[in-house]
């Protein structure tokens, strides 16, 4: 007789635990034992615990595991309930240790089939019922994650009307959808509550701000009320804040932005000229070109007004990032003045009012929505379409999916839908948001994925007190190291990427349906050797993780504060100089309920759950293979002595920047 020795573990997630009787076959290369049913005397599995272990009894050896057959059977008179096995291990009489990992929701009574937990390619399957259950998953797979479009020119995204058409596997746990409805609820009515959120009304004075302010506050959005008016805090933020992909060196000047050199020259020190400074490098360019001629929202029946601004900043020599001219439309004209920090206090103040307007609608639409979460759903759809649970990409690359599914769902239902908060509230909300959106995807590209290559693009390499670009490179490194090593494990040589079908399959789904078969993106539509898969899913974690971080959890930092990054404004961009007062200024901002929606969910999408998972730390133990496991600990340990590095240097700074501290980066796209 041969025994076997089984132990079932229900991972430590609310309401995992099953009372239903649960059922187990063994299949193995010789044979399969009897469905054994798998009794227990504490009269269930419970949440975060390993059963006791059962005895298989089998009248001979089945050889090598190959996978398992799991079912679960509600008692009479109870009901058939959910329950969420994390692996099941069996000791074999050979003294072998096998580990198939589950990590699913088990909510039926049907026969599910798992596969021993090692890693393997298609290529690496020889035997016929391995190869049968490979191809039974993805069977299931596709029928369950299928593609969908939501408007023309949008990247792929998963088929679903509500969370629930999603498996079950992929939906936010009790604890995130709990906390995730309970902070949306409390944001909106502490405001409703206090006469805010439905008030059409323009504000008074800066005073009466400071009021809905109050309802939460974050120490830099504490340091943005203090500040927000200082040129150096309005050019750090395009190094370190909310959006710091749109600044770039500038050696020559666009056509469209005639700046003179006679124009700057009070704002540079010394006996410096323009043309100096921009030979020297110290010239930066933004460049809102991608809100240009676009029709504003209507908010309230009231007509809004974006700008599409140009911006030069000078990097001073103690290293200070300052606005030196602001254009609010890109066409020179004699009603497009350039506006400059010697014009009147509130002339220059509008100036760079408009150009932080015209920051959110580009941070949030381009930035934040389309190159994270919009991406970080094409990746995510295409690893579950393609890639079987044994592959190692599977493995490596389904803890950075985390949520990601769901909460872009509720982003297209609550968010951009024609009710959604940013549609109703936004200046961009509505015809612009999507043509915005269309203008981004056009101009994407690989490259500027790719963080060390899109800071050799942008021309940042050197400039001072650029924590993004600092913190980001060596997280991108950390990741990039830990990829090399997973993959290198995997794939000995270029030829088995090449004859790796799923993977080319993954690729390819990526590149027609994230990146609609655009060449000129520069995705791969296939890969063909070991550095270009490494290069690949480094951006994929990267995308999903730190840069998401980055331009995510700032929001309300930033944001909070209304005057420093306004979601609307109420009266167009100014045409001459000289006009501009405080009462200007505050008839411009946007009013107060569209103020106070615009904070309450800034609130609500930078509050991280509490089941939130840093990077680096993965709960869903996929890699069984000894090698993969310690590259996974000496990732753990790479982030966390970057973290204290990182906590090391906050300390001595007036505005610490946190986004890429490991610490505080989720796996994934989660919120």
């Amino acid at each position: 007789m041969a025994k076997y020795k089984v132990t079932v573990y229900t991972h430590n997630i609310a309401t995992a635990t099953t009372m239903n009787n649960v059922f187990i076959k063994l299949v193995g290369e010789k044979g399969e034992s009897k469905r054994t049913w798998l009794t227990s005397l504490k009269g269930g599995f419970y949440q975060g615990t390993a059963s006791r272990e059962f005895d298989v009894v089998c009248p001979s050896s089945l050889g090598t595991l190959v996978l398992i057959e799991l079912d679960k059977q509600p008692l009479p008179l109870f009901p058939q309930d959910a329950w969420f096995p994390s692996k099941v291990v069996v000791t074999t009489p050979e003294g072998d240790t096998c580990q198939f990992p589950i990590y699913r929701w088990i909510m039926d009574k049907e026969v599910h089939l798992f596969r021993e937990g090692t890693a393997k390619r298609l290529c690496d399957e020889t035997n016929h019922l391995a190869r049968y259950s490979r191809e039974k998953e993805m069977k299931t797979r596709t029928e369950l994650y299928c593609w969908d479009t939501y408007k023309e020119g949008f990247p792929g995204s998963m088929k679903a009307d509500n969370p629930l058409d999603l498996p079950s596997e992929i939906q936010f746990s009790f604890t995130k959808a709990t906390q995730f409805l309970f902070t949306a609820a409390t944001g909106i009515t502490e405001l409703k509550l206090k006469g805010y959120s439905d008030s059409k009304k323009s504000w008074k004075n800066i005073d009466e701000i400071s009021k809905v302010f109050c309802c939460n506050r974050t120490v830099i959005s504490d340091y943005a009320q203090e500040h927000w008016k200082e040129d150096e805090f309005f050019g750090y933020q395009y190094l370190n804040g909310c959006n710091p992909m749109l600044i770039r060196r500038c050696s020559e000047l666009p056509a469209n932005f005639p700046v003179t050199g006679d124009m700057v020259k009070p704002s540079l020190r010394g006996s410096s000229s323009l043309l100096k400074e921009l030979q020297s490098g110290n010239i930066f360019l933004l460049d809102y070109k991608n809100l240009d001629g676009l029709k504003a929202n209507v908010i309230n029946r009231k007509k809004q007004y974006m700008a599409a601004p140009l911006v030069l900043l000078y990097r001073t020599p103690d290293d200070k990032l300052v606005p030196i001219a602001i254009q609010l439309k890109q066409k020179p004209a004699k009603d497009n003045p350039i506006f400059l920090p010697t014009d009147s206090e509130y002339d220059w103040l509008l100036a760079k009012i408009f150009v932080r307007s015209a920051d959110f609608q580009e941070h949030q639409l381009n930035v934040h929505l389309l190159r994270t979460h919009l991406l970080a759903e094409v990746f995510a759809v295409a690893l579950l379409r393609n890639m079987p649970m044994v592959h190692p990409l599977y493995k490596l690359l389904i803890p950075h999916t985390r949520y990601t599914l769901q909460i872009n769902l509720l982003a297209r239902a609550f968010l951009i839908a024609d009710e959604g908060v940013f549609t109703q509230f936004a200046a961009s909300g509505g015809e612009g948001m999507i043509e915005i959106l269309r203008r981004s995807v056009a101009s994407l590209t690989y490259s500027s994925l790719c963080m060390p290559e899109d800071i050799t693009a942008r021309g940042l390499e050197s400039v001072p007190n650029n924590y993004y670009r600092d913190d980001g490179l060596k997280l991108w490194d950390i990741i990039h190291r830990f990829v090399e090593g997973v993959i290198g494990f995997y794939y000995k040589s270029d030829s088995e990427v090449r004859e790796d079908q799923e993977l080319q399959n993954w690729i390819k789904d990526i590149f027609d349906h994230g990146f609609l078969a655009q060449e000129c993106t520069g995705i791969p539509q296939s890969l063909s050797t070991v550095p270009e898969v490494v290069k690949f899913v480094t951006m994929v974690i990267f995308t999903c993780s730190g840069q998401h971080s980055a331009v995510n959890s700032g929001q309300y930092d930033y944001g909070g504060w209304m005057p420093n990054t306004p979601i609307s404004l109420q009266q167009p961009p100014p045409t001459t100089k000289g006009q501009s007062t405080e009462s200007t200024m505050l008839k411009t901002f946007p009013d107060v309920g569209t103020t106070a929606q615009g904070m309450s969910t800034m609130w609500l999408l930078s509050k991280q759950s509490t089941d939130f998972v840093t990077l680096g730390q993965y709960p869903e133990e996929h890699f069984n293979e000894i090698p993969p496991c310690r590259m996974i600990q000496k990732f753990q340990t790479d982030l966390k002595v970057f973290s204290e590095t990182v906590k090391a240097r906050n300390s001595g700074l007036p505005v610490p920047y946190t986004y890429m501290d490991p610490a505080l980066v989720e796996n994934s796209v989660a919120i």
